[in-house]
């Protein structure tokens, strides 16, 4: 009972404040209206003044018009009359003379009178006899129509902007140190458009107490982009008020990751048969696949993924492979880890074979099972030596000129190198398969750094600005770290390898390989090491990671599908 009176008592107060703001809403309402109907009658009187300006204007010009017109006709009038005055002078005086004097004074003054005549009777063919003036006055550029129209929907009445209503949209994906754009259009409280800016608009992101303020364009029309540049990768909060509200969805989570975000969309897919284990790019975009398979070869595709021509066949022959993995390309010269036979190769890239370094063993010239192979800015071939737990930089000739691991302190020590790739630095990362790292040394071997807790590092490789990319194979995805090491927030992308002890499985398909298995789970097993046979137990776990299902031991002796 006592719970249920103070929950009551709590809803009775919060009753009480939303009468009260509701009161105070309909006491500004009405003062809304006041001063709604204020500026109307304003805007209307200005109007009306404006208009009685504009008549008394134009009767003015008219009244000018009407001045000027019959100002010119009458010095017209006064002209012709004036002309008409001097024949009628003319024509009196010769009838005057013909009555009273004699011929031979008629002849004399009849020559005088006749040259003022033709004088004057000249005047009268250079003048207009019709008006020098029209009796129109022009008053069409009114456009009387047209302005009763726009009188007609001038103004306009309607609801505010509601900032509940109004909502906010990207279609961008918010990334580290890139611009995020959100783009906010107003409503009314109706749901209606609301088409006008001039509202203040505030938005930030924050993330950990630190927030970054968004720049606000205000277009005019109702609609408003914000731009805000996250600093940090994770998650952040967005805020967006109008005029000091909060708008639709604000605030809200917003996660923010790096240029790798929509990486988990593959942008091409090169149908490859076997087993792809390295690639390179030459500078023709010609892509160069080292492959595991029963031909143990390079395939070579066009940028569009169409397969053009196939390098080398399986053997210990100069130019034969046996498990190729690890390539590198620099220029039209191709370097090969030449795993099974322990050896690096160098060959063009049109496939002729130009040299080879080592064979089998653990001294100096020789690999157990190299993986990758890398060339650095001093032309110095760079590689991982995998069962040897080293990495060996030698010249162009061959000659072994450094190890790294083995001169450095057993805390720095890796096992079972894989990958190898240069920072923009010239720093050597080193992918430790065995020891769930990565390993970072000078270009002199000097370690530096270790980061990343990454089960089964195998392949890596770094962009311009410092990112690694790396393949975690225990994990069954591609890991990623900025430049200082920390992984990047959201940036793990799930693939299909999985590691079991010494059996990589390089393939796992839930619905077969081809229609006739469609039913059934396919999985591709690649032995890499131990003895030349193994056994596996494939079993089926719980969420619970309890065995519910298992098929008894077989024997492995190379691949084996299941």
């Amino acid at each position: 009972m006592r719970e249920a009176l103070v929950c009551a008592q709590e809803v009775t107060s919060k009753l009480t404040t939303a009468i009260d703001a509701n009161g105070k809403m309909a006491k500004q309402v009405y003062t809304s209206r006041g001063n709604a109907t204020l500026i109307i009658t304003q805007a209307f009187e200005q109007l009306h003044q404006t208009i009685e300006e504009r008549k008394n204007t134009l009767l003015s010009e008219m009244e000018a018009i009407s001045i000027s017109k019959t100002t010119a006709l009458t010095l017209q009038k006064e002209q012709l009359m004036k002309m008409q005055d001097e024949i009628g002078r003319y024509t009196e005086m010769t009838s005057h003379i013909l009555q009273t004097h004699t011929d031979h004074e008629m002849a004399a003054l009849g020559n005088q009178l006749a040259t003022e005549l033709k004088a004057t009777l000249k005047k009268v063919e250079n003048v207009s006899l019709t008006p020098n003036q029209s009796s129109d006055i022009d008053v069409s550029l009114l456009h009387i129509d047209s302005l009763i129209n726009q009188l007609s929907i001038f103004g306009d009445v309607m609801d505010s902007a509601s900032p509940s209503q109004s909502a906010w949209s990207s279609e961008s994906v918010a990334k580290v140190k890139e611009r995020y754009c959100v783009k906010v259009e107003n409503m009314t409280s109706k749901g209606e458009r609301y088409p006008y800016g001039g509202l203040q608009l505030r938005a930030e992101l924050s993330h950990d107490g630190a927030a970054v303020p968004g720049e606000v364009e205000d277009h005019g029309d109702g609609t408003y982009t914000i731009t805000l540049t996250p600093q940090t990768a994770g998650p952040h909060q967005l805020l967006i008020t109008m005029d000091g509200q909060h708008v639709q969805n604000s605030p809200c989570d917003l996660d923010a990751g790096s240029k790798y975000s929509t990486l988990c969309n593959p942008e091409q897919v090169i149908k490859c048969s076997g087993s792809p284990c390295g690639i390179a790019i030459h500078d023709s975009g010609d892509i160069y696949v080292a492959c595991w398979d029963d031909d143990d070869c390079i395939r070579v595709f066009d940028q569009a993924g169409q397969h053009k021509r196939t390098i080398g066949s399986v053997w210990s022959g100069d130019g034969q492979l046996y498990g190729p993995w690890g390539l590198f390309i620099k220029g039209d010269v191709m370097y090969v880890a030449d795993f099974c036979n322990n050896r690096i190769q160098k060959l063009t890239t049109g496939g002729q074979f130009l040299q080879k370094f080592g064979q089998y063993g653990s001294g100096q010239g020789q690999f157990q099972f190299p993986v990758s192979v890398i060339v650095d800015q001093r032309d110095r071939l760079i590689v991982s030596d995998s069962l040897n737990h080293r990495v060996v930089i030698l010249d162009q000739a061959g000659t072994w000129l450094l190890t790294i691991n083995g001169n450095v302190p057993d805390s720095h020590r890796f096992h079972k190198p894989y990958g190898v790739v240069l920072d923009p630095q010239g720093n050597i990362h080193v992918a430790a398969r065995g020891s769930n790292t990565i390993k970072v040394f000078t270009p002199e071997g000097t370690y530096v750094r270790s980061y990343g807790d990454v089960k089964g590092p195998s392949g890596i490789v770094i962009d311009e600005e410092g990112y690694s990319l790396v393949t975690d194979c225990s994990s069954d995805c591609l890991s990623i770290f900025d430049s200082q090491g920390n992984k990047d927030y959201m940036n793990q992308t799930h693939g299909k390898s999985l590691n079991i002890q010494n059996i990589t499985v390089l393939r796992m398909n839930l619905k077969g390989l081809d229609e006739e298995s469609r039913d059934y789970l396919s999985l591709y097993l690649l032995l890499l090491s131990g003895n030349k046979s193994a056994k596996f137990k494939f079993s089926i776990l719980n969420n619970k990671k309890e065995e519910r299902k298992a098929m008894g031991e077989r024997m492995i002796l190379s691949i084996v599908f299941v």
